[in-house]
């Protein structure tokens, strides 16, 4: 239906009842408004343009729809479309993940008499935000003129529009003192108790600040106050956010806690919102305060039932923190000069010995006669006992470090540390640390694996593996007739997912003083005494998220193929260490018949296999940790080239460290 028509049927229904207020006409307005395509800028802004030529020409028209418009809103509620859009829910995060799913299917019941309801219902397709944010604010100013909407100040839709933007103010404010009173909060930062809180005395403004202007609707006589001194306290209040923040930098963060800060920011947020717009001087700054604000609860309402919104609002901080133990683990993995790197190769190399018995047992555990479950808990026992043994040797798993050192370089981009040559530094300093862990894994797990297989064939007189299983080895790493690399990039997620996993276990072992309640317990005291007891919590505290990320791979590597099995579906693992390992049983099983084309085409699967393995956990861990912390790689392009450039000039640089030592070799350390 056209803009005009529209129109003209507002006019007749405003003249036959001037307290019209059926919102139908009003969708239909705002769907003529709106483009095809939800990102047409360019459509939109020439629908709003077309609208605000119609009212121009047709004074009747414009009275018709300002009159509409105040009646729509003044004739319901408006408080709480200003004080719940927008701001995360007073419930946790699964409770809140459950009703947003549950709303997906049953969509709540709508209240005509909420301007939050019928706001909804206007802005009813998911992607309104992307026209209604694009559209200039000049447009949208253009259009408020226009109408000349903001109700003068002796009217009494002012008056009422007024009262319900007090009332929202006073609930945000109480709000935001009950959260600053939160336990939660209280024992990250103590001093709110010690002195006096922001949190209460900003409500204490905020009162006076509500009587003053209500009294100054009634009274001209009397003047409102500004909002100048709730400013300062609403800015101490956010410094408080900030320590509570750092500390959390240090002590670990909860997703509760995380609710709590994101709650308390946004509702900081509105409240500074809602006395701009009270204390502003004229229409024009409202106007321009009122179409910020559209624009925010138009986006606001269209992702309240979007549950990756959810998950992404909750769990920022916590993604930064699981990320921000990780990047601290992820200097251990970078060298700076060739001791670091000859370090590194013999770490690397005890993890490869470790891993060519790990593979032998796998091969064992293959032979029995099991159920897939019993396959899964032999070979996850198997993974992750091996993995943890690495660990606690202080060997290395090449595959470990992607997930790692991209939190690193994203933690250098984010601190704003680095220079764009430092940072290039860092980058071909972290390649060269993940090609000797490579070397160093291969080098030691197939001669381990060659040397087992012989000693096999010695004392049994059999080989390990029957040219049977032989081929079939060598048929799961063949690059080109295999699911060999799909494989290998499950591999890869789950490096990425056992790096997010140590990192919220770090996290849980310091916010939960896991070391310190350990040592409370009499009976571990009475079993260990106290010196043993000591240093085995503070062990867990340095090492909880290390051994249980160790532990949950071990089990996802474990699990995944028999998962396959039991369902029917094509999906397995590969890791480049293992498979290093079983081409070396499997030549020993052949009695070494191999065609070269054979064995060329076995390494060449190892190495692609490891090069998905190490691509597909670096990507996901450098995007989430890149997205934990807002941060977008604008001069992606100019890093790549010089990248590029630096491998063309110093090829060297990327495998082997600079023969000569300097105080920067050790930069990233």
């Amino acid at each position: 239906m056209s803009i005009d028509t529209i129109l003209e049927r507002i006019t007749l229904a405003t003249q036959q009842d001037p307290h019209y207020r059926e919102i139908s006409l009003l969708r239909e307005l705002v769907a003529s408004l709106r483009p095809k395509k939800s990102d047409d800028i360019a459509q939109a802004s020439d629908n709003i343009r077309a609208l605000c030529y119609l009212l121009e020409q047709q004074a009747s028209y414009k009275t018709a729809l300002r009159m509409y418009l105040l009646q729509v809103c003044v004739s319901r509620k408006l408080l709480h479309l200003l004080t719940d859009t927008g701001i995360t829910q007073n419930k946790g995060f699964w409770g809140a993940a459950w009703q947003t799913i549950m709303d997906k299917f049953l969509p709540p019941l709508i209240n005509d008499d909420y301007v939050k309801d019928i706001f909804g219902q206007l802005f009813d397709h998911n992607q309104d935000y992307l026209w209604v944010r694009g559209v200039e604010d000049k447009i949208w100013l253009d259009l408020i003129k226009m109408l000349d909407f903001l109700p003068q100040r002796a009217g009494t839709a002012y008056s009422s529009l007024t009262q319900e933007t007090l009332s929202a103010v006073q609930v945000l404010s109480y709000r935001i003192s009950a959260i600053g009173l939160e336990s939660e909060l209280v024992r990250n930062y103590p001093d709110i108790e010690r002195f006096e809180s922001p949190f209460l005395r900003q409500n204490d403004e905020v009162n006076n600040y509500v009587i003053r202007y209500s009294e100054s609707l009634v009274d001209n006589a009397v003047q409102a106050d500004d909002a100048d001194q709730i400013e300062v306290l609403l800015l101490q209040c956010e410094e408080v956010v900030q320590k509570i923040r750092r500390v959390a930098a240090v002590q670990g963060v909860s997703i509760s806690l995380t609710r709590l800060l994101l709650r308390l920011t946004q509702s900081i947020d509105r409240l500074r919102h809602l006395l701009t717009l009270l204390d502003a001087q004229h229409s024009g700054e409202a106007a321009q305060i009122s179409v910020g604000l559209l624009k925010e609860l138009v986006l606001a309402d269209n992702q309240r039932h979007s549950l990756r919104q959810l998950i992404r609002s909750n769990t920022e901080l916590l993604s930064l923190q699981m990320t921000e133990r990780a990047g601290k683990s992820g200097e251990h993995y970078v060298t700076g000069n060739r001791a670091e790197w000859l370090a590194m190769l013999y770490s690397t190399m005890g993890a490869g010995f470790i891993v060519g018995f790990m593979a032998m047992i796998k091969l064992l555990f293959g032979k029995l006669a099991l159920a897939p479950f019993g396959f899964a808990l032999l070979y996850s026992l198997n993974y992750s006992t091996g993995f943890i043994l690495v660990h606690v040797l202080h060997f290395t798993i090449a595959t470990k470090q992607p997930a790692m050192t991209a939190a690193l370089i994203a933690k250098s981009i984010d601190d704003g540390r680095q220079k764009l040559e430092e940072l290039i530094e860092l980058i071909v300093r972290v390649l060269r640390s993940q090609f000797i862990a490579i070397i160093g894994n291969i080098a030691l797990a197939m001669p381990t694996a060659y040397a087992i297989a012989w000693a096999w064939y010695g004392i049994y007189g059999t080989h390990l593996v029957s040219p049977d299983k032989a081929a079939h080895l060598l048929q799961d790493i063949d690059p080109l007739r295999s699911l060999a690399l799909p494989h290998a990039a499950i591999a890869g997620v789950c490096l990425f997912l056992s790096g997010l996993i140590s990192g919220y276990y770090d996290n849980t072992a310091s916010y939960a003083n896991i070391p310190a309640r350990l040592r409370q317990l009499n009976w571990l005291k009475r079993l260990l005494g106290e010196r043993r007891l000591l240093t085995m919590t503070t062990y867990i505290g340095n090492n909880l998220g290390a051994l249980t990320g160790n532990l949950f791979f071990g089990i996802m590597l474990g699990t995944i193929g028999q998962l396959g099995v039991f369902f029917g579906l094509p999906i397995d693992i590969r890791h480049i260490t293992f498979s290093s390992a079983n081409f070396s049983f499997a030549l020993v099983g052949l009695d070494h018949q191999m065609s070269w084309r054979l064995v060329v085409n076995s390494l060449s699967g190892i190495l692609l296999i490891g090069m998905v393995n190490l691509g597909v956990s670096f990507t996901l861990a450098m995007l989430v940790a890149l997205r934990s912390r807002r941060v977008s790689l604008d001069q992606e392009r100019t890093i790549s080239r010089m990248i590029w450039r630096r491998f063309l000039s110093a090829p060297r640089d990327f495998f082997f460290p600079p023969k000569s030592e300097t105080k920067n070799d050790t930069l990233t350390r």
